[in-house]
This record gives C-alpha cells, structure tokens and sequence, in this order.
C-alpha cells in the first residue's frame, strides 16, 4: 500500500512514519510519502536515517496546494492519513488565520483531491479538544457533541465535519480519530511536557498555568500511532474512533512528576496568567476501538513519562536546535543541493 502521510515531520506524524518503516511492524509492503509544508513545528531532525530509506519519498509542500497534491495522487496514492495541522491553541488564540488555512482549507483540499483520485481509504487525525470541557467526572464518547473553545478546536471540529461529509455525499472512505494529549520523543517544546523538561535541564523556571489543576488524558505517542495505524487498516468508513489511555493527569501533578524525576526544586514553578478560554478538564472513553478494532495501549503513564524525560535528556543537541532556530538548517543541509540539482535538470529537459 501507497500512503501518503501528511504533516510527516511533526511530532506524531513522524513517529508515525518511523512505525510503518520500521522492520518489525508487519507492513513491509508499504511505502510512504510524507508531504510536509515545514513550519515551526515540522522537523526534518525528527527522521534522521531515513533520508535514503528505500520505501520513504519526503516532498515540501502545502496539503492546500491542489495542483501538487494531486500530482502525488497521480502516482497512484492508495491511503491519506491527514497530521497536517496546525495545533498550538495559543498560536491559534494569537493567529487564527493560519490555523483555517490549514485545518480547514487545506483538509477540504486534501479531501477533494483525495475523492477525485479514488483513494481507498482516508483517516483523518483530529483532537479531544474539539469536545470542548469536561466536568469533574464522565469521558467522551464519540457521540458526545462538539463543543470547541479555541480557534484551534473549532478549525479541528470543521476539519472533522467536511471529513464525515465526504463520506455522506461522495462516498469517499474517511474514517475520524481523536485523540487525547499525546507524549513522547520529537514533540516540539513548545507542548508542556518537552517545554517543562527542557527547561529543567536548564535550571529554568516553568510556566504553569492558572492554578495547575487543569485535567488532561494522556497517551504515549506510541499508542496512538499504533491505533491510528489500525483504523487506517481495519477501520470502517464513516466511523470516528476516539483514542485515549485512560491516564488523566492535573498540570500540577505532571509538573510535580517531572520535577522530581529531574530532582528539580519546586521552586522553579512559576504560576502565570491562565490561558484564555481554558478547558478544565478532558477524557476519552477508547471503549469503542478497544472493543471493535481489538486496540489497547501498551505504555502505562508513569513508565512513559520516566522514558520521555530520559529521551529529551539524551537528545540535548535536538532540542537545543530547535531551540535556536537551527533545526531549520537540517532541510537545506540535506535535501538542498538534492533538489537544486534536480531543478536544473528539469531545466535543461524543458
């Protein structure tokens, strides 16, 4: 099977493409296109070794840009699994206007050049937070109603909704997952868990939100991109599948976690202004892909966690790239001499 992996350099769409690849996953029939635009948040870091991988093809480019994903559709594209997006809530609260380019025009391009090309099967990656907030007990289901509180969840929400409406109008085979909080190596830090534990090593405060007892779920990336795996595979179309570990954490617990497996001071918490619009709290209910599709997560929270941290203390020269900025270089480092020369031979042909 073709795949082309949108949003394949970002954290869990890299994670992702390293799972198909990998030799041991059982798919060694498949080849991946990852078609990744490179913003702020795509790395090129994050797939080191696999820049000559026999069954791997990276292209830069917009999912918005028709004319260029339907030429990748014309080399005969079997499955789209969609991690474009833009996902910072608080870049979305500063900057709403890009998250609709992308979570909104560019699926709705990708879904239209996707139906006219007769793609087999089409998984659309969303968010827990286009569910909105939770009280103080329950969990989402899929039927729970959308009730997003971010310019990013409500761009997720409409994503999900043209995805579902491809499927009720055209017939195109998209299935929705959602996922809760994910965690684990080449997360941009910017998201708590990389931000907080990079920061430490630094001996660097750490911002916490509010009061810190905000509640997310979370799961390892592993996990969810394992059962975003099987959707594409054994999912049914038209079906949304919520994905989650059961693991819900306050911030000021997780903070708590990570200061003490660093041996850092709980001096080094700084409470700020909270964020605006703040969910209080999420859960996923994964009753529905435990009990249809056969998926249970294999990391359990703490374990993960202690993993992570290790991660990122390892990979010190990562982080500190994108820290500076200099993870920007990779792309040119390795892919722009490749491509100048494949530009002027193009040239000489016209």
């Amino acid at each position: 099977m073709k795949i082309l992996v949108t949003g394949g350099a970002g954290f869990i769409g890299a994670n992702y493409v390293r799972m198909v690849l990998a030799e041991k996953s059982g798919n060694a029939g498949d080849t991946v296109i990852n078609l990744d635009v490179l913003t702020y948040a795509g790395n090129l870091e994050n797939l080191a070794g696999l820049e000559t991988h026999p069954r791997y093809r990276f292209v830069r480019g917009d999912i918005a840009d028709r004319p260029l994903v339907t030429a990748l559709f014309d080399e005969g594209v079997d499955a789209v699994v969609n991690f474009a997006a833009e996902s910072h809530v608080d870049r979305s609260i500063d900057d709403p206007d890009a998250f609709l380019h992308t979570n909104v025009a560019g699926t709705l391009a990708l879904l239209d050049c996707a139906r006219r090309a007769g793609v087999k099967r089409f998984v659309q990656v969303s968010t827990d937070e286009v569910y909105g907030s939770l009280g103080p007990t329950g969990a989402f289901t899929e039927e729970s109603p959308l009730q997003p509180s971010s310019p990013y969840a409500a761009s997720k929400a409409a994503a999900d909704l043209l995805a579902l409406s491809f499927r009720t109008t055209y017939g195109l085979p998209v299935m929705v997952t959602r996922c809760s909080n994910n965690f684990g190596p080449y997360q941009f830090p910017e998201k708590v868990i990389p931000l907080f534990v990079t920061n430490l090593l630094n001996d660097q405060p750490v911002p916490l939100y509010g009061d810190g007892m905000n509640v997310r779920d979370w799961i390892h990336v592993a996990d969810h991109c394992a059962a975003v795996d099987l959707v594409l595979r054994r999912g049914e179309p038209g079906e949304v599948y919520n994905i989650g570990a059961r693991s819900e954490q306050t911030n000021r617990a997780l903070t708590e976690m990570i200061l003490a497996e660093l041996g850092k001071p709980a001096s080094l918490i700084r409470h700020v202004t909270d964020r605006l619009g703040h969910d209080r709290r999420y859960a996923m209910d994964p009753t529905k892909i435990e009990r249809v599709l056969g998926w249970t997560p294999r990391h359990e929270f703490a374990a993960g966690l202690r993993a992570t941290v290790a991660w990122y203390r390892d990979h010190r020269a990562w982080w500190e790239h994108i820290k500076s900025g200099a993870y920007t270089d990779y792309y040119e480092r390795m892919y722009g001499e490749r491509l100048r020369r494949s530009a002027e031979g193009h040239g000489r042909r016209a």
